[in-house]
């Protein structure tokens, strides 16, 4: 219901912004230069307000005083170093020269462009609107007076943050490398990782006040093209002003907004987005963010790390059954003590039952109330935490947890045993940091099911959920896959790993290439011959 009425509302603002929207489009004309400088430099400078940032440079391209240029820039993101040798200089000094032997009834703009620049990108622009966003971009516009036409030079090269490791998935074995907030770098890390001309990245503009960015990384010959065509077509129907982190748009182009869970996976790590563009899926790279959009996203990545692929499969497939059961605590051991400790005193053994009366003796809030706050107190912590600088949060974490556990014991608010619920829950969640804030939620609604009706509400909870889940899809592709529906194939890296050497095909259902590899059985000790050359 709750969806439903979510699509009829949305459809009726698209409608009523529609016919606003087409009035606005009607009024909006393209902008082309004219052949006289001082005009265009004064339409640009009515656009852009007068800006501090935005420098305009003329200057003169020969002796005589006759042909006048003029540089668009904008101060903070260029590099001063390329304007100034591969721009200027030959423009003023270079240009002399060749005009004087050229004449001057050639074509100006294309004999600069191919004669004196020597800039690694030009290309040549008559719509005021693409010569506004170039300069915006970093680049350098070059208007000439008598050309209706701007060479928009490449030239970026504002401040950016070093790749260092990532904070936010850090790994015990692997790259230590992680994306950062510029959008050719990002680009760069992910091209080291797959050196292949299928590789292709594609790149369109997203937010009308902010033009941010956005490319599309994926391999031709290994997606879908109906997955890429799916992913350009929603990110074209973005309509707003703003996107300023990939956040934005993962809410506007996922299948399930209305859904706890995500269908839209990221990474701050290039090996992740790599080997999930290895296995026919797509990122989607934002600049001005470190995290990286991957799509389609399978319900069992969450129990999965990068890090799992490069220890071997018995070690890694622990970590993945601790990582599962780690869910199931997080969402169900409140639930469960409070069903317990309310409706089913029978189930525990009786030194416990009594171990939990007498420490639950005195306590004036009901279990299900004092369980609440305990969380409560809990999710305040962590927000501090995070949000206070470093050291100061990471002493306010430990001590404030202790400080408050402790006096609400002796107190005799809380109960001891609640402590040890809500402190397992909270390290429980810790372990599968890519479903948090679903888990937050789902812990929420079986404490509330526990509470009023017992194990049974718990039960429906978790029924409701399994059909839930099994009703998402991500970018039309199952969210249990390949647990529901089953598939034999791809089930060897579903929530246990295979040795690498037999995951020879890639999700078939994700990929044109399903072929992964050939069976590479590993060498045996019989392969080793001793001193006589026999074989041992």
């Amino acid at each position: 219901m709750f969806s439903f009425l979510m699509k009829k509302a949305g459809i009726f603002l698209a409608k009523k912004q529609g016919a606003e929207g087409s009035k606005e489009k009607k009024e909006d004309k393209p902008k082309r230069l004219s052949k006289k400088l001082p005009e265009n430099l004064s339409v640009i400078r009515e656009i852009m307000k007068g800006s501090s940032d935005i420098i305009i440079r003329e200057f003169y391209l020969n002796l005589d005083r006759i042909v006048e240029g003029a540089l668009i820039m904008v101060d903070g993101l260029t590099d001063d170093r390329i304007i100034n040798d591969n721009i200027i200089y030959p423009l003023m000094h270079d240009a002399r020269q060749h005009l004087k032997k050229t004449g001057g009834d050639m074509d100006i703009i294309s004999h600069i462009r191919n004669s004196l620049l020597s800039a690694s990108q030009v290309k040549e622009e008559t719509d005021i609107d693409e010569i506004l966003n170039g300069f915006l971009n970093g680049d350098v516009a070059l208007l000439v007076n008598g050309a209706a036409k701007a060479l928009i030079i490449s030239s970026k090269g504002w401040e950016k943050r070093a790749v260092n490791e990532p904070p936010s998935e850090a790994v015990v074995r692997g790259p230590r490398e992680c994306f950062i907030e510029n959008l050719r770098t990002n680009t760069a890390l992910i091209r080291r990782k797959i050196r292949n001309p299928g590789l292709t990245f594609e790149s369109l503009t997203v937010g009308k006040k902010t033009g941010t960015n956005v490319c599309i990384a994926y391999i031709k010959g290994v997606a879908r093209q109906e997955l890429i065509d799916t992913i350009k077509k929603r990110l074209t129907s973005i309509d707003t002003d703003a996107v300023l982190e990939s956040g934005y748009i993962e809410q506007y182009i996922e299948d399930f907004p209305e859904s706890i869970f995500a269908t839209v996976g990221f990474t701050e790590k290039p090996d992740v987005a790599a080997a999930k563009i290895l296995e026919g899926r797509a990122a989607i790279i934002v600049d001005g963010t470190p995290f990286v959009l991957t799509v389609p996203l399978l319900f069992v990545e969450s129990f999965q790390s990068a890090e799992d692929y490069y220890f071997r499969p018995y070690f890694a497939n622990m970590l993945r059954i601790t990582r599962v059961i780690s869910y199931a605590i997080t969402i169900l051991a409140p639930a469960l003590y409070v069903a317990i400790t309310t409706f089913h005193q029978e189930l525990l053994p009786t030194s416990l039952l009594l171990t939990t009366a007498s420490a639950r003796e005195g306590i004036p809030f009901p279990a299900f109330l004092e369980c609440l706050i305990m969380l409560m107190t809990f999710e305040i912590l962590r927000e501090a935490g995070v949000r206070l600088p470093r050291p100061v949060g990471q002493a306010l974490s430990i001590v404030g947890a202790l400080v408050v556990g402790e006096s609400a014991v002796s107190a005799g608010i809380i109960g001891a045993p609640m402590v040890i619920v809500v402190a397992i829950t909270a390290l429980s969640s810790f372990v599968t940091p890519n479903e948090a804030d679903s888990a937050a939620v789902l812990r929420l609604i079986l404490l509330i099911l526990g509470a009023v009706l017992g194990g049974f509400g718990i039960a429906i909870g978790l029924l409701g959920t399994l059909v839930h889940l099994s009703s998402l899809r991500s970018f039309g592709y199952p969210f249990l896959y390949p647990i529901a529906p089953f598939d034999v194939e791809d089930s060897k890296d579903a929530i246990l790993r295979a040795p690498l050497w037999l995951m020879i095909k890639r999700p078939k259902e994700m990929s044109t290439d399903i072929k992964r590899q050939t069976i590479n059985v590993p060498p045996t000790g019989k392969d080793i011959k001793d001193n006589k050359g026999e074989l041992i």
